[in-house]
């Protein structure tokens, strides 16, 4: 067969299904097989963060998220379970079908740009919680004026579902125009997640992904392909990504590498050659990779 990547090519030689794209390279390679090719379905994610998992199956392993109102591909179906992709980087997984909201394609204006946030039912803060943000996070501007309440300005949004909802102005403030290394140092503490995408949990290649992405940088899912993606440098600087294999950590300076690992089970920093940790780190890296 045409070597196609399970993770971003959707087949399944099982069920016969394929999406419409993979046409060509897999009838010239299993002519006889009857596959049933499949459009995708534009949709958008729902108010939470959707687990997507390796198969169709609850206690299947996390493989990434989908962040509040992300553009998604809904494929085929499999019983409780749907195939979809996340559209920013291409990456597959299986969402229960009770989970997933088929919201449409509706234009989502703002992006909440703290590392986590809270829609609430009114402008105050004790009214009740209806959605859970984080950064990357996309909501609508709602209809009406802002709200100013104890020196606190909210903005009504409607959430992905349609629900209306009112979130403080702050959580939509531009970042700052810093390194993004700055950017990143917000993540420490963040508490480690396989196949975490956000501020609630994250995993390594979740964390680079969203650091770098937030300044233009968009990388793949995994760090396998954000490895092979990026220019390889003998001596790493600030901003420059650390491989080893099956992780990926984000440089501070020559030494330093901030990233999301299951040894302390958070976002930590540690000195590569320092300590016992660090010696062991130096050991296994793989090389060091540069951002365009």
């Amino acid at each position: 067969m045409t070597q196609l990547d399970p993770r971003q090519d959707a087949f399944d030689p099982q069920s016969r299904f394929a999406e419409a794209r993979l046409h060509v390279p897999l009838l010239a390679d299993q002519p006889d097989i009857g596959w049933r090719f499949v459009a995708p379905q534009q949709i958008t994610n729902g108010n939470r963060r959707l687990s997507l998992r390796l198969r169709p199956d609850a206690e299947s392993p996390q493989v990434t998220e989908a962040l509040a109102g992300e553009a998604l591909e809904r494929l085929w179906e499999e019983n409780d379970w749907v195939r979809v992709r996340t559209v920013h980087d291409g990456y597959l997984g299986w969402a229960a079908r009770e989970a997933l909201g088929v919201f449409g394609e509706p234009t989502l204006d703002l992006q909440v740009t703290a590392l986590r946030a809270h829609a609430f039912a009114g402008p105050k803060v004790s009214q009740p919680i209806l959605a859970e943000l984080s950064y990357g996070a996309r909501v609508a501007r709602g209809a009406g004026e802002v709200v100013e309440e104890q020196r606190r300005r909210w903005v009504p949004v409607v959430l992905p579902s349609g629900l209306e909802a009112w979130v403080q102005e702050i959580c939509f403030a531009p970042l700052p125009e810093r390194e993004m290394t700055a950017f990143a140092l917000r993540f420490l503490e963040t508490p480690y997640v396989w196949g975490g995408r956000s501020a609630w949990g994250l995993d390594c290649s979740g964390l680079t992904q969203l650091v770098c992405g937030a300044y233009g940088k968009a990388l793949p899912r995994d760090a396998d392909q954000q490895q092979e993606g990026l220019g390889k440098v003998e001596t790493p600087q600030a901003g420059d990504l650390a491989f080893f294999e099956g992780h990926v950590g984000l440089m501070l300076d020559e030494r330093r590498m901030i990233h999301a690992n299951a040894t302390h089970m958070r976002v930590t920093i540690e000195t590569l050659g320092e300590g016992e940790y660090g010696a062991r780190l130096a050991a296994s890296c793989t090389g060091f990779g540069r951002l365009a």
